[in-house]
């Protein structure tokens, strides 16, 4: 039984990762925080394990205790650990990159290099596309992420291209949804409660990618011939965000006021946010970061390589997803 360590089990995607990678008959190491929820991973076949990728050396003897105790390191990798909302600019970079590099490092140092290492990255890595020729984001594209969190996710990106022996994948998903997710969750709870927000006059592109499918094409990464290689990972469309609301109203039966927000105006009220959030040491989903997002109108992205290379074959489109997670929210009586 192949180990496969699993880092940031205990957030949206890495829940579904972990459940889906025991599925498939893995042995699966979950790595979380001490003080991470484990709601959602309550299989009695996970074995918990807490990694210190803060301190390079405290990393390297927990490797090679891991490696000596189970006669052999993790065969396999996926590093979804990170964060996306910090109060301070400095955290994504500590978080994101500089992380990620101490557990590359310690693991070349200590001879405990995986057979196939997933980077979990972020469309925010690259950033928006051209906003007047709709051109979708392409790798030989030049970056221009517009987020603190997008700068972080690229620098780890930059590293990882300057290794020549490390057996990596960058995969770069755009929105993931699905059940338990929180952030796009609000847009949810807005519509169902009668409301359709907008922020400026231009319709921005959106590209998404349901979480379950998000699962199946990293866990079908982890066993191609695919090496040091890098991915945009969506389910093939581009949507308006306007469809977005559109679905939701059509699977909760509502109608909704809609109401279009300067952008000046949401950019005064992401800074609000975040000053009152700060005095509690949280970041509200609509901050500073955000906004800059929501202002730019072209998300859309190249998928040709993702469906050839992992003959990768989305199961849901934007309105089977949304229908699906509407009725895991009303389950649970998030909505």
């Amino acid at each position: 039984m192949k180990k496969l360590l699993i880092t940031g089990a205990s957030g949206f995607v890495g829940g579904f990762l972990v459940e889906e990678a025991l599925n498939r008959g893995y042995e699966v190491y979950a790595g979380v925080r001490n003080s991470s929820s484990k709601k959602y991973l309550k299989d009695d076949r996970i074995k918990f394990i807490h990694l210190d990728f803060g301190n390079k050396d405290k990393l390297k003897k927990e490797l090679v205790a891991f490696a000596q105790e189970n006669q052999s390191p993790f065969d396999y990798i996926i590093h979804g650990a990170g964060i996306t909302k910090a109060n301070r600019i400095q955290d994504y970079y500590d978080v994101n990159f500089h992380n990620t590099k101490h557990f590359i490092e310690a693991m070349q140092e200590t001879n405990t290099i995986p057979t196939k290492f997933i980077q979990v990255s972020s469309l925010a890595s690259f950033g928006p596309g051209n906003p007047h020729t709709l051109e979708p984001v392409n790798h030989h594209h030049t970056p221009r992420p517009v987020s603190s969190y997008g700068k972080s996710k690229l620098q780890a990106e930059e590293y990882f291209n300057t290794l020549t022996d490390f057996p990596y994948i960058i995969l770069r998903p755009t929105t993931v949804y699905g059940p338990r997710e929180k952030d796009l969750y609000t847009v949810f709870q807005m519509v169902s409660n009668g409301f359709e927000f907008y922020i400026g006059n231009k319709p921005q592109h959106l590209t998404f990618v349901y979480v379950k499918d998000l699962v199946t094409v990293t866990l079908d990464s982890l066993q191609s011939p695919m090496v040091r290689k890098s991915y945009f990972v969506s389910d093939g469309n581009s949507y308006l965000s306007s469809h977005l609301n559109h679905l939701i109203k059509k699977h909760l039966n509502k109608k909704t006021f809609k109401l279009t927000l300067p952008t000046p105006f949401v950019r005064a009220l992401a800074f609000t946010l975040e000053k009152s959030f700060g005095l509690f040491g949280k970041t509200p989903t609509l901050n500073i970061e955000r906004v800059k997002e929501f202002e730019s109108t072209n998300w859309k992205v190249y998928t040709d390589d993702l469906f050839q290379d992992f003959n990768f074959k989305p199961q849901y489109d934007l309105e089977r997803g949304v229908k699906e997670t509407i009725d895991w929210y009303k389950q649970e009586k998030w909505l």
